[in-house]
C-alpha cells in the first residue's frame, strides 16, 4: 500500500497532552423478560487508560467486537461513559496529579486531594464541563466514521454539509462561507465544482474526503478516525491515507485511529493500544510492537497479516475461534480461552468448561443447571449419573487443555453432580515490559513472570 509511511523512531509535533483517558468503561444493560429487568452486562469498554499528544497519531487496534468503536465514541463525547473518565486538555502537571490522586483508594484519599479531582474534573471531565468548556471540546474534537454515507445528509449539498460547522459556530456566513468550504474541499482534493451535488453523487473515496473537510472545517486539534478507509479500494485507501498525513503535517493535528487493519496502522501510527474484550491487551511505539510483542493476542495478530511477515515464519498460528460474549469476559487474561501459550495460571473457570461442552455433542444437552458457588467454583447437575460420570472422565482426559487440567483444585463426582473448583486467579493486569511498552500477560516471551523477579503493576493509565 503507497501510504505515507511514518519514520519508526519520529516523534510528534509536540509534547503537551491533548487527551487523557483513565479507566474508561462503558457497559451496556442485557435485559430479559416482559418487564425487561436487567440481568447482565455487555463490558464493552472494560478499563482502558490512555494519553494522546499533540500532533500524534495513536492506534487502536483489535478484532471486531473489541470495543473500538464504543471507546471512540466515548472519547469523543457521542456515548456517556459508565466509570472512568475522558479528561480534554488537562496540562501534564495537572496530569500527575490526578493520576497520583485516582492510583489511591477512594477511602483513603484526603478532604484537600477529593477536592483537588473534583476541581479538576469540572474543567476537565468531558461529560462534567458545560457552557463554553464544552463548546470548546466540541469543536476541537471531530469524528471521520467509517460509513461515510451514512454519516452525511443524503438531502443536503455538499456546500451545507461541510460548512454547517462553521454557521454553528458562527465563523462565516454568505459569500465568506462559501469561499472558507471551496478552501476546504481544495485541502482535500476537491473543488467548487462539487458544491452543489449529493452525497450520492460521489464515489465512496470522494465522500470520505467530504467528511474529512467537514471535520477539519473549525480546525480541530484531534480527530477520531473510525475505521476510515476500510469501505474502500486499496487504492483510494493509500490516497485517503496520505492525504490524512499531510493534513497532520500541516495542521499539527492529532488522531485516534481506530482500524484493524495492521498493515495501516504501522504506516500511520505513532503508537499503538492493541484491545482484546474491552481491555488493553498491549501497548507501546509502533516499532516496538512490530518488532518485540509481548502479548501473544499481539503476536497472533501480526501471523494472521502475510504482509507484515513477508520473508520470515509467523512464530504463532493465526487466530482461531471468535471473541468471547463480552456479558460475561472470561477470568484472568480474557485472551487465555484462545491463547496457545496458556498456563494454568491464566484464569481458568467454571464458564470454561461450560463453553467447552457447548462443543460436546450429546453431552451439553444433559446438563441440566449450574449452581455457582462463585465463578471458581460450581455443580454441574446432569440428567443422568452417567453424563456426569462420561464428564467427570473427558475432565481428567487429554480431551481438554493440559492447563485447564492443572489448574483444577477440586473435581468430584456425586450421582447426577459434578463438583468443580479451579484456583483462583486476579485479573490480569499490565505490567511494564520496557520504556512505554506495557502488556497485560503472565509471560514473558514464553516464560513464567511469577517464576522470576515479581512486577509491580503499572498504574492505572500506564502512562501509554
Amino acid at each position: 500500500m503507497a501510504a505515507a509511511h511514518r519514520d519508526a523512531g519520529q516523534a510528534p509535533a509536540a509534547t503537551d497532552l491533548i487527551l487523557s483517558v483513565r479507566g474508561l468503561e462503558k457497559h451496556f444493560p442485557v435485559k430479559e423478560g416482559a418487564l425487561q429487568r436487567v440481568v447482565g452486562q455487555v463490558r464493552a469498554v472494560d478499563g482502558v487508560s490512555f494519553d494522546i499528544r499533540r500532533g500524534e497519531t495513536l492506534g487502536l487496534v483489535g478484532e471486531s467486537g473489541c470495543g473500538k468503536t464504543t471507546l471512540g465514541r466515548c472519547v469523543s463525547g457521542l456515548s456517556d461513559p459508565t466509570g472512568g473518565a475522558v479528561y480534554f486538555g488537562l496540562p501534564q502537571a495537572e496530569r500527575d496529579r490526578l493520576d497520583a490522586i485516582l492510583a489511591l483508594p477512594e477511602t483513603e484519599r484526603s478532604a484537600d486531594e477529593r477536592q483537588r479531582l473534583a476541581e479538576s474534573e469540572a474543567l476537565y471531565r468531558i461529560d462534567r464541563i458545560r457552557g463554553t468548556a464544552w463548546r470548546r471540546f466540541r469543536r476541537n474534537c471531530q469524528v471521520v466514521f467509517q460509513d461515510s454515507f451514512a454519516s452525511l445528509n443524503p438531502r443536503h449539498l455538499v456546500k451545507d454539509i461541510v460548512g454547517r460547522p462553521l454557521r454553528v459556530y458562527g465563523e462565516a456566513s454568505g459569500a465568506e462561507l462559501t469561499a472558507r468550504v471551496v478552501e476546504l474541499l481544495e485541502q482535500v482534493g476537491m473543488g467548487r465544482q462539487h458544491l452543489y451535488r449529493y452525497p450520492h453523487q460521489f464515489s465512496g473515496g470522494q465522500r470520505q474526503r467530504i467528511s474529512i473537510a467537514r471535520a477539519l472545517a473549525l480546525n480541530p486539534e484531534l480527530i477520531v478516525l473510525d475505521e476510515p478507509t476500510s469501505a474502500l479500494d486499496v487504492s483510494v485507501q493509500a490516497q485517503i491515507l496520505n492525504l490524512l498525513h499531510d493534513l497532520q503535517r500541516e495542521r499539527g493535528l492529532a488522531y485516534l485511529f481506530i482500524t484493524h487493519n495492521l498493515a495501516v496502522v504501522r504506516h500511520m501510527a505513532d503508537r499503538i493500544v492493541v484491545m482484546y474484550l474491552g481491555k488493553v491487551a498491549e501497548a507501546g511505539g509502533t516499532a516496538t510492537i512490530f518488532d518485540r510483542p509481548q502479548h501473544p493476542y499481539t503476536e497472533a495478530l501480526l501471523a494472521a497479516n502475510p504482509d507484515l511477515t513477508e520473508g520470515t515464519e509467523a512464530a504463532m498460528r493465526p487466530l482461531e475461534g471468535s471473541v468471547p460474549d463480552p456479558a460475561r469476559p472470561p477470568a484472568g487474561c480474557r485472551f487465555h480461552t484462545r491463547c496457545p501459550l496458556v498456563t494454568p495460571v491464566c484464569g481458568w473457570e467454571v464458564d470454561d468448561v461450560v463453553r467447552w461442552l457447548e462443543h460436546r455433542e450429546g453431552m451439553f444437552d444433559q446438563l441440566t443447571g449450574v449452581e455457582r458457588s462463585d465463578r471458581f467454583r460450581a455443580d454441574l447437575i446432569f440428567g443422568d449419573a452417567d453424563s456426569a460420570g462420561r464428564l467427570a472422565a473427558s475432565l481428567r482426559s487429554d480431551a481438554v487443555p493440559a492447563p485447564m487440567r492443572a489448574a483444577m483444585a477440586e473435581l468430584i463426582v456425586q450421582e447426577r453432580t459434578v463438583r468443580l473448583a479451579f484456583n483462583e486467579v486476579e485479573d490480569v493486569e499490565l505490567t511494564r515490559r520496557g520504556p512505554d511498552h506495557v502488556a497485560a500477560c503472565v509471560l514473558e516471551r514464553g516464560a513464567d513472570a511469577r517464576a522470576s523477579e515479581p512486577r509491580t503493576p503499572t498504574l492505572a493509565a500506564a502512562r501509554i
